[in-house]
């Protein structure tokens, strides 16, 4: 990177675990794209910059920003076919599609997620136990690699590197487009009914028996080892409305909302601060809000939209995520050890919830037919502490921690978990033996 000379920034994870000068550049022509690539050494691509992880940068490397290639390429209605740029974000996408009653179900939570991003981690939403990750609705993938040019993916044509890009995290090359395949969206708003819970293993249990009569399923649990009722909580269960006429083609805003620009210094998270919280949610879901109501579009599909507060509130230090996947059979004893490791270390959980899961866990994949669960604690030694003892379960009970939230997982508790690890990085280096793309990620877990 030395001789050449791009301006150089500070990057950081989303989780703020890891910061690094990169150098970044945003090309804004296919040509110039095609350029900067063949000039670096080593790069990676980069979408809107929200994943917990390191995922875009790595020290001292470029990064390719996408931003500028957010183009519609190409849309059939009749064919229910889209084509877009990678630099485009979810909520452009949907403001689109939505107008002609179709969209694709894999949304992540927040909507300013890039295309690029989403097909790059093999993104899932709220949804994921009906519809699977967003690799069911990707038909072909458009990318450039610095060594083998352009080259177009899909089942038909490239199909191990079509295979190798979706949840490959941009080390197959550049992720340039993508073509999706869309379904009909009817009603434009949501209906949602509430169930309480007393436990983890109650939820899983409801989840299990009533995914075929939902669109999303999910909940929102305490898990304080001090509870009378440990993993006591909320299940929330939303349908698209199908009979609301009611079409309002506003229904996301363009605007987005920003998180604060100046983090408090200090984490506000605290033992008294959640348990506060958790009794005012609990209550106004219990006591003031009818059991079933309708729900905005926003409110369902991008539950962090407008609470942004909730991650300023962990201050300049930030948070750990861990998002897992574990068999429903293992559930209960898993919940067990999960909780013995709590009364111990009684570690800051500020948020517990739960959804199901589909699909085939392959190369790297957050998939396979499993319950999700996902927890987020504050960032201190003690925390710490509890979250590396926890990889013991993870490795005890197979489970598959996502890689794309935890951003200090390690190589050794990745290769036991992910059966699959060693044929993705014998794979991704047939195609590309120099390992041009590279990012803090892809060399802590030695992909």
């Amino acid at each position: 990177m030395s001789k050449i000379f791009y301006e150089k920034f500070k990057l950081s994870s989303f989780d703020k675990n890891y910061t690094a000068g990169v150098y970044l550049k945003n090309p804004d022509r296919y040509r110039q794209l095609e350029k900067d690539s063949l000039k670096a050494e080593n790069l990676i691509s980069r979408g809107a910059g929200y994943s917990y992880v390191a995922a875009s940068f790595r020290k001292e490397a470029l990064s390719l920003s996408m931003k500028n290639f957010n183009r519609i390429l190409y849309f059939s209605e009749k064919e229910k076919l889209i084509t877009v740029e990678a630099g485009m974000t979810i909520i452009e996408l949907l403001n689109f599609t939505l107008r002609f009653g179709m969209w694709i179900t894999q949304i992540p939570g927040y909507p300013f997620i890039s295309i690029g991003g989403a097909v790059a981690s093999n993104a899932h939403g709220k949804s994921a136990e009906l519809h699977g990750a967003i690799r069911n609705a990707i038909k072909s993938i458009l990318i450039f690699h610095k060594d083998h040019g352009w080259l177009n993916l899909s089942n038909d044509e490239n199909k191990n590197i079509f295979d190798l890009t979706i949840g490959g995290y941009g080390l197959t090359g550049t992720i340039v487009s993508a073509t999706f395949k869309l379904i009909d969206f009817t009603g434009f708003n949501f209906q949602t009914s509430i169930n309480k819970t007393n436990s983890i293993t109650e939820t899983v249990k409801f989840i299990k028996n009533n995914k075929e009569k939902n669109n999303l399923i999910y909940s929102w649990n305490r898990v304080d080892s001090n509870l009378q009722n440990f993993g006591d909580g909320l299940i929330f269960c939303n349908k698209i409305n199908s009979q609301n006429e009611e079409k309002n083609l506003n229904i996301l805003k363009s605007d987005k909302l920003r998180f604060l620009s100046n983090f408090p210094y200090f984490c506000l998270w605290n033992k008294f601060s959640i348990k506060t919280f958790n009794y005012f949610f609990l209550n106004y879901y219990n006591h003031l809000k009818k059991n079933v109501y309708n729900d905005s579009f926003n409110n369902v599909i991008f539950p962090f939209l407008g609470k942004e507060l909730y991650f300023s509130l962990f201050g300049n230090r930030g948070l750990i995520e861990s998002q897992i996947l574990i068999a429903y059979e293992k559930v209960e004893s898993y919940v067990s050890d999960f909780k013995s490791l709590i009364d111990f270390h009684r570690p800051t959980i500020t948020l517990f919830s739960v959804k199901g899961m589909s699909g085939e866990h392959k190369y790297l994949r957050f998939e396979g037919n499993m319950i999700c669960l996902t927890f987020d604690v504050v960032k201190n030694q003690k925390n710490l502490n509890f979250i590396n003892e926890l990889d013991k379960l993870h490795i005890k009970h197979d489970v598959v921690p996502s890689i794309i939230k935890d951003s200090r997982l390690k190589k050794e508790v990745f290769d036991k978990c992910y059966k699959y690890a060693g044929e993705f990085r014998k794979d991704l280096r047939n195609f590309d033996h120099k390992r041009f793309y590279r990012s803090e990620l892809s060399d802590r877990l030695d992909l």
